[in-house]
């Protein structure tokens, strides 16, 4: 699977964490009698999947900073890096297990097996991983851009300009596309817009329509389909407003038949292949992604209508089913540790920090909202709870938006 051109510089990423999470890995599937896709659900496999996933989420966090993008949108890129890591996990672990045994059919010992397993990792968890990286960023940056070009109101005066870098790095395959100029509303961007491959250094650029000729579609079309041949992608969706707009994913660690799962818009499902594994590791992976939200929204509704408070806090504070499923469903950094936090919210909110009160004035029956300052792995994030004109105090919601305390500073 080839991450990289030759000659593409290093990324100046720390894959420590990962490699150092591949040891603790191996050593799980070490005592494992059997592999199977069901492996999958492991606390030990998840942990790892969210090692990785971690790395490529930074990567958007670092984008955004410097181009930013809304949360919706930042959660949709964060689920894709979750289930690009699921099948990168499944394939590690794959190529790891026939490892386990020696030649006469006995187990290894651990120490001969993780080393004969290293090239795994250094191949996947540091090789591959930088390419990834890479092209985390170079998604989030063009879905931002995305984003701000689809919801200007000047939008039909430009149209948008494929570029390469034009230095001899460049893939002959992506110099077909180099100067194509077409509207946004053209099918050619639901396919090929960059990042197209690993490394891929392209860009796309508004141009006022009065200074560039239009190309043709068609032929566009053609050059973009000679320049990703044999790319298995699949399309992350995105929301603009109220329009919808299409970025493309790629997934080396999939299928050629995904692109004809009939589950496959927006949940990069693979196709329905008797007896594939992959298929099976699919749906495993995206009930792991969905779990988040509906299976902690499930295991907390036995908190519906119980009361909890903070020491610095005087009125007791009402979680409620609404405030479950807006806490499940907010976006977040650290969305799959957030959630989890609700399970045991009574200690979180006993532990965190009362900062004050801000008017609220979207909902006229609701008084204040009152913001509790505390940490998921080791960030600061704010929870808030509403204050109803009757009296009520009912947990709202968790925030990681520094704005918050922006907010509080302000008042």
């Amino acid at each position: 699977m080839p991450l990289a051109s030759s000659g593409e510089e290093d990324t100046d990423v720390d894959t420590a964490s990962v490699e150092a999470g591949f040891v603790l890995l191996m050593a799980w599937l070490h005592q494992q009698a059997e592999f199977s896709p069901e492996l999958l659900k492991a606390e030990e496999v998840q942990k790892f999947i969210r090692t990785h996933a971690e790395v490529l989420d930074n990567a958007v966090d670092y984008t955004i900073r410097q181009r930013p993008l809304d949360d919706i949108s930042v959660l949709r890129l964060k689920e894709s890096n979750f289930v690009f890591s699921g099948y990168k996990t499944f394939h590690e672990l794959n190529e790891a297990f026939p490892s386990l045994l020696d030649a006469d059919g006995n187990r290894k010992p651990f120490e001969r097996f993780l080393n004969d397993v290293q090239t795994v990792n250094e191949k996947y968890n540091r090789l591959y991983l930088k390419a990834e990286y890479n092209f985390a960023m170079s998604s989030a940056d063009m879905a931002a851009k995305w984003q701000a070009w689809w919801t200007d109101e000047d939008r039909d005066r430009y149209l948008l300009q494929y570029r390469t870098v034009g230095d001899k790095r460049v893939r002959e395959s992506h110099r077909l596309m180099h100067n194509i100029t077409l509207p946004i509303t053209s099918r050619f961007w639901d396919y090929y817009l960059p990042p197209n491959n690993w490394n891929c250094r392209c860009a796309v650029e508004r141009v006022r329509r009065d200074k560039y000729p239009e190309s043709n579609e068609q032929q566009a079309m053609n050059a973009g389909s000679q320049a990703t041949a044999g790319r298995h992608q699949e399309m992350m969706r995105f929301n603009p407003g109220k329009q919808m707009a299409c970025f493309p994913a790629y997934n080396p660690y999939t299928i050629s038949k995904c692109t004809a799962c009939p589950g496959r818009p927006g949940a990069m499902q693979l196709a329905r292949v008797p007896k594939n594994e992959l298929c099976a590791a699919c749906n495993i992976l995206r009930e792991m992604r969905t779990m988040s939200a509906k299976a902690i929204r499930k295991q907390a509704k036995p908190l519906q209508g119980k009361t909890i408070g903070n020491p610095d806090f005087s009125k007791p504070i009402t979680i409620s089913g609404k405030g479950i499923k807006e806490w499940s469903n907010q976006p977040h950094m650290h969305y799959f540790e957030k959630n989890s936090m609700l399970l045991d919210i009574e200690n979180v909110l006993n532990e965190s920090k009362y900062l004050g009160s801000l008017d609220y004035h979207k909902n006229e029956d609701v008084m204040a909202s009152h913001i509790f300052e505390t940490e998921v792995k080791g960030d600061k994030s704010w929870i808030i709870a509403r204050e109803y004109k009757w009296g009520e105090v009912v947990l709202h919601s968790i925030s990681d938006s520094p704005k918050m305390k922006e907010l509080l500073k302000k008042k």
